[in-house]
This record gives structure tokens, sequence and C-alpha cells, in this order.
């Protein structure tokens, strides 16, 4: 247990650290590579690609090209860490990354099968708007687009998984979850998405990765400005 917490440490850092330039990188634009946010050579650096997945790549969908060091480390992070068995969130999240790489990055990446929605339809709102968030990096155009059909029909529940969020002061998971709202339709207005982003951002701003979640919404879906 003790060496398991040692681990964990370090490799929270190394995702903390990629997301941190992931958020850089659309913010501000300009050069960007897995390769030079992550070192190629840390062991950890599969893991952490696994971690934040399809978002590692999707500074690409709005700059320059990727680097030529982004494909072997991509490859490395999909063949360490396959979906776990049972996990729709694992099976998703490894899902995601595959196709944020087959689209974006060079190379022949194959084409694999679309997993499960069902789980989206039975599962109860605050359940779902867990697992939900743990899938944010899904939410970008075109990448998950089976995933994001279903999600429209549940949306209100989404909307209210977020409220629940923000109350808890979850603030990885508000942003999450708002990151998914600010793609789907149906969501009600009286939510208040934009400021709620906002809100978002600003009290969870020490955690790199909720500053992703709520940057990626509003570089690829506008709410938050």
């Amino acid at each position: 247990m003790a060496e398991q917490a040692q681990e964990a440490v370090p490799l929270h850092t190394a995702v903390a650290d990629a997301a941190t330039g992931v958020t850089l990188a659309l913010r501000e634009g300009g050069p960007y590579a897995v390769s030079r946010v992550l070192r190629p050579e840390d062991p950890l650096t599969p893991a952490a690609v696994r971690v934040l997945g399809a978002d590692t790549l999707v500074p690409y969908t709005l700059g320059p090209g990727p680097a030529d060091d982004d494909g072997p480390l991509v490859r490395q992070a999909l063949a360490a860490y396959p979906p776990t068995a049972g996990s729709a969130v694992s099976a998703w999240s490894h899902h995601g990354l595959a196709e944020a790489a087959r689209t974006l990055l060079p190379g022949a990446w194959p084409r694999g099968g679309v997993p499960d929605t069902d789980w989206t339809a039975r599962e109860p709102w605050p359940r779902l708007s867990y697992q939900v968030s743990q899938l944010a990096a899904l939410a970008a155009p075109g990448l998950a687009p089976d995933l994001e059909e279903r999600l429209a029909e549940r949306s209100v529940d989404l909307a209210r998984g977020f409220v629940r969020a923000v109350r808890r002061r979850d603030w990885l998971q508000a942003a999450g979850v708002g990151r998914w709202l600010a793609r789907l339709p149906g969501v009600p207005d009286s939510l208040g998405l934009d400021a709620g982003l906002v809100f978002v951002g600003r009290w969870g701003a020490a955690d790199p990765r909720v500053g992703l979640q709520v940057e990626a919404a509003r570089r690829l879906f506008g709410p938050g400005r």
C-alpha cells in the first residue's frame, strides 16, 4: 500500500502537468505536442496519457498538426492500459483515445468497435453524471456520436447532476458534466451554463483538470467566455 501511495503522487503530478499543457495550448494556440508536455522516457507517461485520454490530442482540433513523437506515445498508452472488463467508462475512454488518434494523428490506426451505450438509459441520474464526467474528453466534435446521441436524451438529468456537483463543491465532476452540457442539445436555459462554468473554473482553479474541461468547453463550444 505504501508503494502504491508513493507511485500515485508522481502520476497525479504527471497528469496535472499534462492537463496544464493542454489547457495552455487551447487558450493560447501555438506549438503543442504530447511529447513536449510529457517526457517520452518517463515510465509514467503512458499512464498519464491514458488518464487524460482523448484530451491529450484535443489541441490538434484547433491548431497545428501533431509532432512525430506523439503516435508512439499514444500507441504505448493504448496497449499498456486496455479497457477494464465490465467498465463502460474504461471502454469508452479507451475508444475515445483510439478514435482521436485515428482522426488526428498520421499513420494507420485501426477502427475499433463502438462500446455499448445501453448503460446511459438505465443509470440513475447521480451515477450517470459521475460516469459522464469521467468521459468529458469525449465531448468533442465527431469523437463519440453514438454516446452523444444517447446522452442527448438525458440532458435534463445531466443538468441536475451539474447543479448537484456544484453544490457539493465537486469541481472536477461539475466541469466534466458542464463540458458535455455545452455540447448537448436540450439543456434548460434556466441552468445558466455559461455563468456556471465560469464559476466552476474559478473555484476549481487549483485542479488543472478542471481548468482543462472548462477551457475545452469554451474553445470547442463557446460557453463560459
